[in-house]
């Protein structure tokens, strides 16, 4: 597990700051300044979250394998939706896409939860 919440959190990583300079240098002037916002909101939770699983690697090795476990694949599962639905919102201006945004908020919030349970 360890090594795959490594890599999912890099990767996530990656992915982020190349989303962060393309809104930043790509679709500014593109999008509405609200459309860049949720755009930006996605990279900053995709950031959080990235961070979070490398956490969840480290932590991997040394508590409950099977909350940690759940918290690793309920924050990639949040990242895509959560920041995935941001995404193609802003870029789409398909306003469905953001019925999907709280699905992966509460995805997260679990992933958070079950950290925490392994904690204990």
């Amino acid at each position: 597990m360890e090594r795959t919440f490594l890599l999912a959190g890099a990767v996530a990583g990656f992915i982020g700051v190349a989303f962060g300079a393309f809104g930043a240098h790509g679709l500014r002037g593109r999008l509405s300044p609200e459309m860049l916002s949720v755009f930006e909101t996605g990279v900053r939770y995709q950031m959080y979250h990235a961070l979070a699983l490398l956490l969840t690697a480290i932590v991997a090795g040394r508590a409950d394998g099977r909350a940690v476990a759940a918290a690793g694949w309920l924050f990639v599962t949040g990242i895509a939706l959560f920041s995935g639905s941001l995404y193609v919102l802003a870029v789409t201006g398909v306003t469905v896409f953001g019925a999907i945004t709280p699905i992966g908020g509460v995805a997260l919030l679990a992933g958070w939860v079950c950290l925490a349970v392994a904690a204990l």
